[in-house]
């Protein structure tokens, strides 16, 4: 039996790393201390764990002393410069930024589809994308049974995967627009990207853009679940494309997904795939109008599974419609699961 862990999570204050620490507290890891990090502007704050008082620390690469497990979510530069100090110190990293995804060296995992890629860590696992997450955790039970050549994404975000200030913008442009303020009086000054040159409102909104434009029109967050797809189901053949939406959700990101599967399948067969999948809850009855809501994912670390249906053209085409708590199954969770699954596979020293 493994002596207990110290843990640290990075960017402690923040949408995701908040929770973290509630998922943390229920944790099946053996827990000794658990310390939390973030920037210099929130040290000294102070948070509840497990009903004790805890102070924020300062991040600084001495952080990581005597840590044995790093759960980050605080911004790709942070995790760039602090992940190597904390696989230095002797710590293992979860990492929950872009930074490392696509990196060779570093493991891509969704823990219900590749956890034997956890036996590759060099001391740093990616956590990947939100919405690469779900649409993996439904996709590859089907890839399994019947084979996946094309994968078309249409996704439908919630404003939480942009952060706690995006958030709060949505809820004042609400306002605004309740008190039937003039559309040039709104505040919109972080979606649909800070990064980028314009903002606009997300309220009674669509916003077909998630992250910057990158090559071929395409922006960095559908490169992102395109790439990913490839990397974690080891398969540079199959064919992916995204068109990534934000959507004025407060959490849950849903996706419209067409497949073709290599061989044919019938609804009542992927229904009946999906019912026994890990992390998949099936939500399917079209006579009963029961279908996935993003609203019903809140909270939950499944990955709901419903409308799935036949192509009418295409023999081997199917569609379904995914829903997932993005600060969860997306974000907080995929990450402490990773931990969990190294723990029960033995991977800790």
């Amino acid at each position: 039996m493994m002596r207990k862990m110290n843990v640290a999570i990075v960017g402690a204050t923040g949408a995701v790393g908040t929770q973290m620490i509630k998922l943390l507290e229920n944790s099946t890891l053996p827990l000794d201390t658990v310390k939390f990090l973030a920037s210099k502007r929130s040290a000294g704050k102070q948070l509840s764990f497990k009903g004790e008082t805890q102070t924020i620390e300062e991040l600084v690469p001495d952080s990581f002393e005597g840590v044995d497990l790093a759960l980050f979510s605080a911004g790709g530069g942070i995790s760039a410069k602090f992940a190597p100090e904390a696989v230095k110190r002797g710590a293992v990293v979860v990492d929950n930024t872009s930074h490392f995804r696509m990196d060779p060296s570093v493991p891509l995992v969704v823990p219900e589809v590749n956890p034997e890629a956890l036996r590759k860590h060099n001391g740093i696992i990616a956590n990947p994308n939100c919405s690469t997450i779900q649409m993996m955790v439904a996709l590859e039970p089907i890839r399994q049974a019947f084979g996946l050549n094309r994968i078309i994404v249409s996704t439908y975000q919630a404003v939480s995967g942009a952060g706690n200030q995006a958030m709060e913008e949505l809820k004042q442009q609400t306002r605004d627009f309740l008190a039937d303020k003039p559309l040039d009086e709104w505040q919109a000054e972080i979606l649909p990207c800070g990064g980028d040159k314009k903002h606009y409102p997300l309220a009674f909104n669509a916003l077909a853009q998630i992250d910057v434009f990158a090559e071929e029109g395409y922006t960095n967050e559908e490169w992102k679940m395109i790439n990913e797809t490839k990397k974690i189901m080891e398969d540079e053949t199959i064919k992916v494309s995204a068109t990534c939406v934000r959507i004025p959700v407060m959490s849950g990101h849903s996706e419209s997904i067409y497949i073709e599967t290599e061989k044919t399948a019938t609804v009542a067969e992927i229904q009946e795939l999906l019912s026994q999948a890990p992390g998949v809850v099936l939500e399917d009855d079209p006579s009963q109008q029961i279908y996935p809501q993003a609203l019903n994912s809140v909270g939950k670390k499944e990955t709901f599974v419903g409308r799935i249906r036949k192509d009418p053209d295409e023999e081997k085409g199917a569609h379904l419609w995914v829903v997932s708590d993005n600060l969860l199954k997306g974000a907080a969770w995929n990450s402490l699961q990773i931990a969990e699954t190294m723990y029960e596979m033995g991977l800790f020293k």
